[in-house]
């Protein structure tokens, strides 16, 4: 395998992104085939002091990015002399961070996939085991800046949405060909929206007479319908839960903490930061249940050992970002990062 490889779900292997990828996520390799101008700022990775600090990185560790994106967290830890598995569905980011750490050939090794493939990841030791595990959740700033890739609703763009080209349905196949139940549910449940229903009755409506294909006119269409009421655009909600119903990202989020049991040697470090409620709800649930020694029942005479009990938490409440990191980087906002360490107890496969 070459020092810096890239590969899809596949297995395929080289440092070419597949001929047949849309065009859209090919932007990041002709940037830089630009020449030797600067890469233009990707993403600005939250929590940086937080995650240096958590995961400790030391010489000789092997830490797997989930969400590689511009690298802004692998560079930390490769800057500590840690080899990097760097994990992500878009092509783009992985063409970015190549390029970007390219000084760190040796020891960054990509894998373009989703992050609940980690234990396919061809730069795995032999052992298959790793020293840390970081996933960064959400969607990153360059997805958001780029018009192209229909994520935002302020700047228009073809009804998108996929985090990368293996995703199975785009952001318009959702909306036009959903059923209005579907809608409803999805928004609902994955965007916390009060007015599902309502948008949901809109979005089937108006498909009717003609199909939703750019982002500004779905969110022009809820505009008109429920009006806008303070600074939030009454949009917001609903293209949140469409795009985490595209790239199924609750879903995959479980089997990702799944997979990182099964990586993680023991005393190795889980790092998560989420956005979203709904994510850090089921990243604090997993967490918790299986930091439990024992578990217990009503109907129970006694409490019994947990046989899911493989982590400690070496802090049980989310890390927030200082007020001084949120100033220069509002996103950081609402980042949330949650810590668990992999014990010695054995997984034990049926």
């Amino acid at each position: 395998m070459p020092c810096v490889a890239i590969a899809d779900a596949t297995g395929l292997h080289g440092h070419d992104v597949p001929q047949q990828e849309d065009a859209r996520f090919s932007m990041a390799e002709r940037r830089e085939e630009q020449g030797t101008a600067p890469l233009p700022p990707y993403h600005l990775p939250v929590l940086p002091a937080e995650i240096d600090e958590w995961m400790n990185a030391q010489p000789g560790d092997a830490i797997i990015d989930g969400t590689l994106g511009g690298g802004g967290h692998t560079a930390l830890f490769l800057e500590k002399g840690a080899t990097v598995l760097g994990i992500d569905r878009d092509p783009e980011a992985i063409h970015y961070a190549t390029h970007r750490l390219r000084s760190f050939s040796e020891k960054l090794h990509t894998y373009q996939a989703n992050y609940s493939q980690m234990r396919e990841h061809p730069g795995l030791p032999a052992s298959g085991k790793v020293q840390g595990i970081l996933l960064d959740l959400g969607v990153s700033s360059h997805q958001l800046d780029c018009a192209e890739r229909g994520f935002s609703f302020q700047k228009d763009g073809p009804l998108d949405m996929r985090m990368g080209p293996n995703a199975v349905m785009t952001a318009a196949d959702f909306v036009n060909d959903s059923s209005e139940q579907e809608i409803c549910q999805v928004l609902r449940e994955w965007g916390e929206e009060p007015q599902a229903r309502r948008i949901a009755r809109l979005i089937v409506d108006r498909r009717a007479k003609q199909p939703f294909t750019r982002t500004s006119d779905l969110a022009q269409c809820i505009e008109n319908s429920i009006g806008r009421h303070g600074r939030t655009h009454p949009a917001t909600r609903t293209f949140q839960a469409i795009r985490m119903r595209v790239n199924e990202e609750l879903s995959l989020l479980h089997d990702a903490l799944e997979a990182a049991l099964h990586c993680l040697a023991p005393g190795g470090r889980l790092l998560v930061i989420t956005f979203h409620s709904l994510e850090d709800r089921m990243v604090k649930q997993f967490m918790q249940h299986r930091a439990k020694p024992f578990i217990d029942d009503p109907t129970w005479p006694a409490p019994r050992s947990n046989p899911e009990h493989f982590l400690d938490l070496p802090t049980r409440k989310a890390i927030s970002a200082s007020s001084a990191e949120i100033a220069t980087n509002p996103r950081a906002r609402s980042a949330k990062l949650r810590v668990a360490l992999r014990n010695c107890q054995p997984i034990r496969t049926p």
